[in-house]
């Protein structure tokens, strides 16, 4: 059966204040610190071009996720709502990690904050505390609850109906997504947060978890979510219909962008351990956590250095 959309549901945005103020914000801020950071560096120097555009995807796709007739259909359709989740885990999280938007906001802050901050950080007993949190294992496993937490008819039914519940659910896929996607391709020199290797099992078992509950709601007898029994009518659909196409969405294109994503990491892994045997530094197949070349982003605490010219 077709989609039927109510006439008019294109013109349904919504500037909810809770997204537009902390995008516009967050626009302004990264402008500040990426205007700062490359005056200090120098022209061509400071951030790779691609960074910043990388910021703009994130930020767009973020408005056509939340703001646009998009959110408004997802309040009808599963189908809808499950691809604003997964542009919010696999299209936004990705594009903030290549953005760089920790240091650079770190840059749009003014020097003497800067400087306290990145003091305080070195010596803050929080920063073991998350370096803990923030392995393979712990994200890993957060990233699956949240997801499948999500997915099950109650929490997903509450979500619907609550804004506030609503709006924690996407912060936290947004959240875990940008750690998960954070772990494998912050650092693409030493500085790397989990090897190639590791990275390749890493995403691709998160590939095939999200794949395991796409294949759930497809497979489903009956509709699982209450709250759109009586909303898909209006869309020229049944209920068990929208989810069959919201699980295949899960199930096909979400897997195939984890297996694209593992890759990637595969292809790198293979290039860092040809040149490892090129250079004499050890076996072509080894697997090790200290990989050559230089990270793209300098460490936290090189924020603190004065450079001639910074303001």
């Amino acid at each position: 059966m077709l989609l039927s959309p109510p006439p008019g549901w294109w013109r349904a945005w919504d500037l909810e204040p809770g997204v537009v103020v902390p995008l516009v914000v967050g626009a302004v801020w990264y402008a500040v610190g990426l205007w700062r950071l490359r005056r200090s560096a120098g022209p061509g120097r400071g951030l790779e071009w691609w960074r910043p555009w990388a910021a703009v995807g994130a930020g767009a796709c973020t408005v056509i996720a939340l703001l646009s007739p998009l959110d408004a259909a997802a309040d009808a359709l599963f189908s809808v709502h499950m691809v604003q989740h997964l542009l919010l885990l696999l299209v936004v999280a990705p594009l903030l990690v290549a953005a760089g938007p920790l240091y650079v906001g770190l840059w749009g802050l003014p020097r003497s904050v800067r400087r306290r901050l990145t003091r305080w950080w070195i010596h803050a007993p929080a920063r073991k505390w998350l370096a803990r949190l923030l392995r393979p294992v712990p994200v890993w496993t957060a990233n699956l609850a949240i997801l499948w937490w999500w997915h099950l008819p109650a929490a997903y039914d509450l979500a619907v109906r609550n804004d506030a519940v609503h709006a924690l659910e996407h912060a936290s896929f947004l959240l875990a997504g940008f750690a998960f996607w954070w772990l494998p391709f912050r650092h693409m020199g030493r500085r790397r947060r989990i090897d190639r290797g590791a990275g390749v099992v890493y995403v691709f078992t998160s590939g095939l978890q999200c794949a395991a509950l796409g294949a759930l709601i497809t497979l489903a007898g009956h509709p699982w979510y209450a709250v759109h029994l009586r909303t898909t009518a209006a869309w020229g659909i049944a209920p068990l219909q929208d989810q069959q196409v919201a699980g295949l969405l899960m199930w096909i294109p979400a897997g195939f962008a984890y297996l694209a994503a593992a890759a990637v990491l595969f292809v790198q892994w293979l290039s860092d351990a040809a040149r490892r045997g090129r250079e004499g530094t050890g076996s072509p197949l080894s697997v090790g956590t200290g990989g050559t070349g230089r990270s793209p982003e300098p460490s936290f605490a090189a924020l603190a250095a004065t450079r001639k010219g910074e303001r």
